[in-house]
C-alpha cells in the first residue's frame, strides 16, 4: 500500500478515536455492578406476647395470647418462650393480670397472679396491707369522687378533740397520712374505657402494718377523707406552708362555730 493511503488511513482512525472519546465526555465506561451479598440472618425464637391490650384484673384467654418471633439478643429473663415452654400459652391461659400489657408485649410471670389466691393480695406490694375506710359516695370526703385507683392521697382525720374545748361544736382535723396510694375504689381496682369518675362506698389503701393501726383507730373515733394528690407529686414529702408561722409545729385546724383556727396541741 502507498504511502499516501497509509497516512490517510492513519489520520481517520485517529479522527474516529477523537469523536468516540469526545461523545463520551471523557468519562471512562461505568464499573459493572458488584451483587451485594444479602446479610446474615437474624436467629428469633418464639416468645409469647399480648395479642390485645389486658387491663390490671383482666382474667387472660387463649385469644388474648400469641407466639411472635423475638429476637435472641432481645430476649431477657422472665420471658416466655415456645423452645422452654411448648405449652406456655395454655398454661398461661386463666391467670389474672396484676399488671396491665400493652399489644405485643412480652407475657411475664411476674406480671400474673394465679387465680387459686386473692386478687387484691396479689396486686399488694410486699410488706404493704390493704385497709378499706368508708368514704362519702357524695365527693365531699373523696375529692368530688374524682379519686381513681392509683391515685395518690393525702389521708386527713376529723375528730372532736376533747383537750381544745368542751364545746360540743368544735372539731379538729389533721393529717394523718400522705402519699398513700389508693388500691381500689368500691370494687374496682383499675379504671376502664376512659371512665373520668370512679364512685363507690369504699376505698381501699395500701399501708403498711404500722399505718393500718393508725387508720383502723382513726375510723373508730373520727371520720376519714381523702385529699387527691398531684401526680407530680407522688412520692415527695409534702412541703411546709409557707404562710403558716414557724412557731405552729404540731398545730391543728380547730374548726369552733364555723370558724377555723390553728392551735398548738401544747
Amino acid at each position: 500500500m502507498k504511502p499516501a493511503r497509509l497516512a490517510v488511513l492513519g489520520i481517520a482512525i485517529l479522527t474516529g478515536c477523537a469523536a468516540v472519546y469526545l461523545m463520551s465526555d471523557g468519562e471512562a465506561p461505568p464499573p459493572s455492578p458488584v451483587a451485594m451479598a444479602p446479610p446474615p440472618a437474624v436467629p428469633v425464637t418464639d416468645v409469647l406476647v399480648a395479642a390485645a391490650e389486658l387491663p390490671m384484673g383482666q382474667t387472660i384467654r387463649v385469644a388474648d395470647l400469641r407466639w411472635q418471633p423475638w429476637p435472641d439478643q432481645a430476649i431477657t429473663a422472665g420471658y416466655i418462650t415456645r423452645t422452654a415452654s411448648p405449652k406456655g400459652l395454655e398454661e398461661i391461659a386463666g391467670s389474672v393480670v396484676r399488671s396491665a400489657f400493652l399489644p405485643g408485649e412480652p407475657v411475664r410471670s411476674q406480671k400474673l397472679a394465679k387465680p387459686d389466691g386473692g386478687f387484691m393480695a396479689a396486686i399488694l406490694p410486699a410488706g404493704m396491707r390493704a385497709v378499706a375506710i368508708t368514704i362519702d359516695t357524695r365527693g365531699s370526703s373523696s375529692a368530688g369522687n374524682f379519686i381513681l385507683p392509683n391515685d395518690h392521697v393525702d389521708l386527713i382525720r376529723t375528730f372532736r378533740d376533747e383537750d381544745t374545748s368542751r364545746s360540743t361544736d368544735s372539731q379538729t382535723s389533721e393529717t394523718l397520712l400522705t402519699d398513700v396510694r389508693v388500691l381500689a375504689v368500691g370494687q374496682i381496682v383499675q379504671e376502664k374505657n376512659g371512665a373520668a369518675v370512679v364512685t363507690g362506698e369504699t376505698a381501699t389503701l395500701a399501708l403498711t402494718p404500722a399505718q393500718a393501726e393508725v387508720v383502723t383507730l382513726a375510723q373508730k373515733v373520727g371520720s376519714l377523707s381523702l385529699s387527691l394528690r398531684s401526680l407530680a407529686d407522688a412520692g415527695r414529702a409534702a412541703e411546709p406552708d409557707a404562710t403558716s408561722d414557724s412557731r405552729s409545729d404540731g398545730a391543728v385546724t380547730v374548726v369552733r362555730f364555723g370558724v377555723a383556727k390553728q392551735q398548738s396541741r401544747r
